[in-house]
Parts: structure tokens; sequence; C-alpha cells
């Protein structure tokens, strides 16, 4: 059951649609409200309920199950179940449609460069280049909205990294499954049941005591980006990370304001002329209906402090992209 059998017991009325290899996120928008993203679109779900009340509780029994906690002063789960797939909710007064549920099933598949250009997310040619580029070690950003595809991508890129190098790969939730002979696996954790937390910056700072070829983030979503350009500019390279943005240039400024985040003083131009001495790629994943795909690949070549301009060029852009 994959790992379902954690959850299953609580949510009798959609187990059919947890259970189905066709599905890859169940959404509950409240006890009479559930839609289902299936081959990349997303769908209504009728003649379901759940019940307000049984809803609620089993939430906070799946919360006990994965060693987690949700209730009115902490009205927010996070959680993941052992085979990555992640389970996130929201209940009342937080969540104003009721309890909220989302269950992103994590895909067992090991997906190949090869069925990326089946699916038209990229061609021979761009698979080509960024294989050059993580083979030269440059160190590449992955830019997307939510469910593009990032972390597949992140997770392709790598395995042209090649055997003989060492991988460190540091989550806030572990999802990215890679098969590689020298990999070092980090995870962040909350402050739970008396433990204090473990952040990514705590990681990222021990991260070099471990002798990485290749540090690989998840995602940077915050202050955690400034202790990764200190990484990248002791002259560390072949580092992949993944960020929140809607284009390869908003995806700049994004990781310029996680920066920001850290609570360390720096001017703002100075923060995006280290942007541009430590990361030389930037990968933008686009997704619409039933499809996701490349749209552009951006080359950082410097930054103008005169101007605030990043100096950049178009390695790849798909002209139809927003079309």
């Amino acid at each position: 059951m994959h790992g379902f059998e954690t959850i299953l017991p609580f949510l009798k009325p959609i187990e059919h649609l947890i259970l189905d290899p066709s599905v890859s996120e169940v959404m509950v928008n409240g006890a009479d409200s559930v839609f289902i993203e299936k081959g990349g679109y997303l769908e209504p779900v009728s003649g379901v309920s759940l019940g307000e009340k049984a809803l609620l509780v089993a939430v906070k029994n799946i919360a006990r199950r994965l060693g987690g906690d949700i209730s009115e002063s902490h009205p927010i789960l996070d959680s993941r179940l052992p085979d990555g797939s992640r389970v996130a909710a929201v209940i009342p007064p937080s969540s104003l449609n009721g309890v909220t549920l989302t269950i992103r099933k994590f895909n067992t598949r090991h997906f190949e460069i090869e069925d990326l250009i089946a699916r038209g997310t990229l061609d021979q040619a761009l698979a080509n280049r960024l294989e050059d580029c993580v083979l030269s070690r440059k160190n590449i950003l992955i830019s997307g909205g939510t469910g593009s595809g990032k972390t597949t991508t992140l997770n392709i890129l790598s395995k042209f990294i090649p055997e003989e190098e060492r991988i460190l790969l540091i989550e806030d939730t572990a999802e990215i499954h890679l098969a590689h002979a020298n990999l070092v696996r980090f995870e962040a954790r909350p402050p739970q049941n008396g433990l204090p937390r473990v952040a990514i910056r705590d990681l990222l700072k021990a991260a070099l005591r471990h002798r990485p070829d290749h540090i690989l983030l998840g995602e940077i979503r915050g202050g955690e980006a400034f202790d990764l350009l200190q990484l990248l500019n002791t002259g560390h390279s072949g580092t992949l990370s993944t960020i929140h943005a809607n284009s390869a240039k908003q995806a700049l400024s994004r990781l310029t304001s996680c920066v920001l985040e850290s609570g360390v003083e720096l001017p703002y131009r100075a923060i995006k002329s280290n942007i541009a001495d430590s990361l030389q790629v930037v990968v933008q994943i686009e997704r619409r209906p039933g499809r996701r795909y490349v749209s552009e690949v951006l080359e950082i070549r410097g930054y103008d402090p005169d101007a605030d301009l990043f100096d950049c060029s178009a390695i790849y852009q798909k002209r139809e992209a927003h079309a």
C-alpha cells in the first residue's frame, strides 16, 4: 500500500482515491468538497462526504500517527509518509472552509531523462545542454510553481553526476530518492517531543565537514539562501536546488528576498552581486493543464550594480510557452 496504511483507517470515504495509481494528489476542501489531480488535470469528485467532525478526528489521528500534532493552538500539519508522500492539513479556525487536507502522493516510478523527452518536458538538445552543465559542475537553480515538477527535474539532473563523486542531499522533508553509491542524506526536524529544532541552515553549515562533491538542497524557502551562498562563494560548485518562482528572472529576485530573510545585514546590491558570482544557470519549469515543460533556461554572466540588473543570456526559450 506504499505506506498509506498509516492513514487509510481514518479516511475510508476517500480510500479508493488514495489507492488509485492514476491519482497524483487528493485535495479535501472541507468535508463535502473533494478534488483530485489526474493526468495533470484537476477534477472534482462527486458523491463523497467525510463528515466535518469525523474529518477533524481523522486529521488529529493522522498527525499522532506521523509523530506530529494539530490543534487549535497549532492548526497546521505538514508531514510525510514513509514512502515520501506528503500529508498537509489546516484546521479551523485557521481554515475557513472547515478542515483542509491535501495528500500529494510520491511517484514511485524513477523517471529518466528519456521520460521527460517523451513527455515533451524538454527536447534532446536541451537535455544534452543540461547534462553538460551538470558535468561541468555549474551551480543550477530549478524554479517553478507548485506541482510544476521541480523536484522531479532535480532528481533527473542529479543522475548526470558521476558515480565516483559524493553527493550530500539536504531536505526540509525527505522526498527526493536518488540511487547513487556515495550519497549522504540530511533532513531538517521541527521541534517535537521535547527535541529542539534542526534547521536547514544548521545542516548547510555542517555540510562542508562531510566532504561533498555536490550539495543538493531540496528547496530554498528562506534564510538558508544566505548560508547556501556562503558555501558557493567558498568555491564549492556542482550544487543543485529548487525555488518557487513564476519565471527564471523572478527566481533571482526570490532568491535575493530569501537571503534578506536570513537576518544578516547586507546591502541589496551586494546580495545580487554574490548571487551572480555563485549561480550559473536557472531552469524554469511551467505547468499547464495536462503538461509540464521547461519554458526557459538562463545563464547568469554577472551583475551590473549601477543599472541594478543581472547580465543573463537565454540558453533556451520555448516561444509558445505562454500561448
